[in-house]
């Protein structure tokens, strides 16, 4: 769960984090006659997603007039699809410097791991690129409560050094880096960041910029946080997700993107879409289909997402699943499966049946559907697939379920790979045409 920048900057200054006076947040420039602010001082909109500067999300003003201007511009836009709906108002520090530190978790061996660089305010990304010399990265292992006073001074030297500080900044510096770690274990963050830490003219560090995103597995622990923020439940990253990802959320269901949400695909490979029968089938075949692919056809198989149906998921959520894939441009092929034991089969086959009959209809984008189901109420899923299949050829021309155990997922999964090349390739030569 993210927080907005008030939020994090709040929890910031209970942990001992110098920040800017704030002002307050508003929702429309009518709110500003009501806050005691002190000029000129910082507009900036609120929005769970980065970029906010280049994209005209963050300006000074110079007096109340003008911050009723950009208050009334800053409301009425959208930032990387997003609109912007708060304000923060806050104090302009005088700033002689900037630098970044970060905290996150090693995604293999769930390390801490710090990052620090004298270059701040810009993309820690590109400054990663261009100047890999000017991070300081160090994995610490132990998950110290506290920041070890060995590692606290590496980063805090190295930071005072790229500013051509004092012992006096070298102080203010340690404090931040210390606050910071000590913010990231006391509310169970998996990311924790400020950037830029500005450096003042009277040489004090200040978190100009506040990111903390909570793990959703320990929001249980919270409840503090949730009741100093005064926030009733828990906020899912929205703005991080895709908008298919977002679809899926809202129809009941988890899906991951694996590719960029504007991918563009290559004409020589198969984008192969999934809908397995729970999250470990899931995993097993994002694996199974690049397996596959780079086995037999000659790496030019592209699994294109996570999904988990989770147990016993509704008819209109199971056609929702197809519909989604099916129209998402980038996707030639559907490989899906079905071990019934909580999930009836019969549901999945009559939920897949439905959204290729209603695509039919309607004429919308159709897609090979190569699968295999087992398990709970299959007889009269294997009945109701073979009679649909009779009543509407048409529209199920490309959907080919194994009932049974006989054919291992392996194979199933090649032959529809196989299944969807061919299909591709005439669907190509048909356009050319």
């Amino acid at each position: 769960m993210r927080l907005y920048e008030y939020e994090a900057k709040k929890v910031f200054g209970t942990m001992g984090l110098t920040i800017p006076k704030q002002y307050g947040v508003i929702h429309s420039p009518g709110d500003l006659d009501g806050l005691e602010i002190s000029y000129p001082a910082m507009v900036k909109s609120m929005v769970l997603i980065g970029g906010r500067g280049k994209a005209g999300g963050i300006k000074k003003a110079k007096d109340l007039a003008e911050a009723k201007s950009i208050a009334k511009d800053m409301l009425n836009i959208t930032i990387k699809g997003y609109p912007v709906e708060i304000l923060l108002i806050e104090e302009m520090a005088s700033e002689a410097g900037a630098c970044y530190v970060g905290i996150t978790t090693h995604p293999a061996t769930f390390n801490v791991i710090m990052m620090a660089s004298a270059k701040g305010g810009v993309d820690i990304e590109q400054v990663a690129l261009e100047d890999p010399d000017a991070i300081l990265k160090k994995e610490i292992p132990n998950n110290d409560l506290e920041l070890p006073e060995d590692i606290a001074n590496e980063f805090s030297e190295f930071l005072n050094k790229g500013l051509n500080g004092d012992d006096m900044l070298l102080a203010s510096i340690k404090d931040a880096v210390k606050s910071l770690y000590a913010t990231y274990q006391a509310y169970d963050c998996k990311v924790a960041e400020i950037n830029p830490l500005i450096i003042t003219t009277d040489k004090q560090a200040i978190a100009a910029d506040a990111k903390v995103v909570i793990d959703d597995n320990a929001i249980y622990r919270q409840g503090g946080l949730f009741e100093m923020l005064g926030l009733k439940e828990s906020r899912h990253d929205v703005s991080e997700l895709t908008k298919d990802e977002q679809r899926a959320r809202d129809a009941g269901f988890p899906f991951v993107d694996l590719l960029p949400e504007d991918a563009v695909g290559d004409p020589d490979k198969l984008y192969v879409g999934l809908v397995p029968g729970g999250a470990g089938y899931g995993i097993f075949s994002i694996d199974e289909t690049a397996n596959v692919g780079d086995r037999f056809f000659d790496g030019k198989v592209v699994p294109v997402n996570f999904m988990d149906s989770g147990g016993g998921p509704p008819l209109a959520a199971i056609a929702e699943m197809f519909h989604l894939l099916m129209d998402k441009k980038i996707v030639d092929l559907i490989i899906t499966s079905r071990f019934g034991g909580i999930s009836s089969c019969d549901v999945f086959i009559r939920g897949t049946i439905k959204a290729l009959r209603d695509r039919y209809e309607k004429g919308q984008r159709m897609l090979p559907v190569v699968g295999r189901m087992v398990g709970t109420e299959l007889p009269s899923a294997r009945q109701f697939l073979e009679k649909a299949k009779a009543e509407t050829p048409e529209a199920l021309e490309y959907l080919d379920i194994i009932v049974g155990n006989e054919k291992i997922m392996a194979d199933v999964i090649k032959d529809g790979i196989a299944l969807g090349f061919k299909v591709k390739e005439k669907q190509t030569a048909t356009a050319a045409k």
